[in-house]
């Protein structure tokens, strides 16, 4: 039991540094006087392919083989991860129906919200963002391949240095100090450990979920990637760039994943 609720606090510790790292990006605000649209879509981009090849490497084939080891059946793995993969994407969506929130160029959406001020809708959807991060961190570090969670914790910690320096020059563009724009953007990443601990302690209380759960957890950042992100790099002129990119950030996620899982 202590090296079970040790892993739970492992999953959630590094979900924390994870997070912290969007802190990291934002010191950029000090030190960058501007932050180009292209640049922004190029980073932005690279985060998402990180994301595409964590779900992919550290998410939906451990569950696949955790299905495996629990049913004694490939085609019931498959059906149980495949339903955690669509619920995951299903939760997120029905949270973006039910939260107004507010995208870096897409504008708001979600209900109305006229009387919620512009930067609070900025930090439900980031907050939206990181939380399924965290909780994939919590998830690798509680099924016991103590490994994988790090490989996915370094994985979505280099990321979210992107993320956080696209976020504070987004508030400095609506007249935030560059203090106020670091401090948000730091306090943005703290969703992720809330999420590592809320997959940490699923796992740990029923490990039967565990294919499930994996599945949820990168259901709900391939909705982001799709819904967001993607959109978000592409509906300027640098589509092609935003792709490579993409398949950059894939790339050094999937290299991370072969040489240190």
């Amino acid at each position: 039991m202590t090296s079970d609720i040790s892993i739970v606090w492992l999953g959630t510790i590094a979900s924390l540094l994870a997070g912290l790292a969007s802190g990291v990006g934002a010191l950029g605000v000090f030190l960058v006087r501007t932050l180009t649209h292209k640049l922004q879509d190029g980073m932005l981009a690279s985060a998402a392919g990180v994301m595409l090849a964590a779900s992919f490497f550290s998410l939906l084939l451990p569950g696949l083989e955790y299905g495996e080891q629990i049913t004694g059946q490939t085609w019931t793995a498959a059906l149980i991860v495949i339903f955690g993969l669509l619920s995951g994407a299903a939760a997120l969506y029905f949270v973006h129906q039910k939260l107004p929130h507010q995208h870096f160029e897409l504008g708001r959406e979600g209900p109305d919200a006229s009387y919620i001020r512009g930067i609070w809708l900025f930090i439900v959807a980031i907050t939206l963002h990181n939380f399924p991060e965290g909780m994939a961190v919590g998830v690798g570090f509680a099924g016991g391949d103590v490994n994988n969670g790090y490989v996915l914790a370094t994985g979505i910690g280099l990321q979210n240095i992107p993320e956080g320096l696209a976020v504070a020059f987004s508030l400095l563009a609506i007249n935030y100090s560059r203090i106020k724009a670091f401090g948000i953007a730091l306090m943005t990443g703290l969703a992720e450990p809330l999420g590592g601990l809320f997959g940490a302690t699923l796992v740990w209380l029923a490990e039967p979920l565990m294919p499930w759960t994996l599945g949820f957890a990168a259901g709900a950042m391939l909705f982001i990637i799709s819904n967001e992100i993607i959109p978000e790099t592409h509906h300027r002129q640098w589509k092609i760039m935003s792709t490579f990119c993409l398949m950059g950030g894939f790339s050094v996620m999937m290299f991370l994943d072969a040489t240190l899982g």
